[in-house]
This record gives structure tokens, sequence and C-alpha cells, in this order.
């Protein structure tokens, strides 16, 4: 298992603008030593960080949905 750094202060959006988190600044084998606000979570070794949030409500490390496909203009006659 790793342990992920959050900084509870960086919200993660959804691309619609929901809050879905806070970011995960850092992820690493060994936690070391941090000033507050910042925390350490145990993690899934899988975490990478900035592509995954941390979830308070639920108490766990999520992966960030990924982009919303690109919008194509209609065709103009």
């Amino acid at each position: 298992m790793k342990n992920a750094l959050i900084s509870p202060e960086e919200k993660v959006y959804s691309y619609d603008g929901s809050l879905l988190g806070e970011r995960i600044a850092e992820v690493n084998e060994t936690p070391f030593e941090i000033a507050p606000p910042l925390f350490w979570v145990v993690c899934a070794d899988e975490v990478v960080a900035d592509q995954w949030y941390w979830s308070g409500d639920a108490c766990v490390v999520v992966p960030s949905p990924p982009p919303p496909p690109p919008q194509v203009p209609p065709n103009v006659v």
C-alpha cells in the first residue's frame, strides 16, 4: 500500500463545475513529516497524484473522471 498526501485547501471539480473532493498532491511509499492542513491517507498502489482525488465525505481515494468528449460543431451548409 502507498500513502496519498491530501491538500484539503485545493479542491477538485468535475467538468460541469460540481465539487468532487480534495487534491492528492503526492503519492509516496513512506509518508514524511508535513505541515497542517496537509495530511496522509493510505491508498492503493495504482493511485496517481492529480489523477485521483480524496472524497472526504466517503473517506476514499477516487479516480478523477475523464474529460468530456470534444464537441463537434454541426456542419454549416
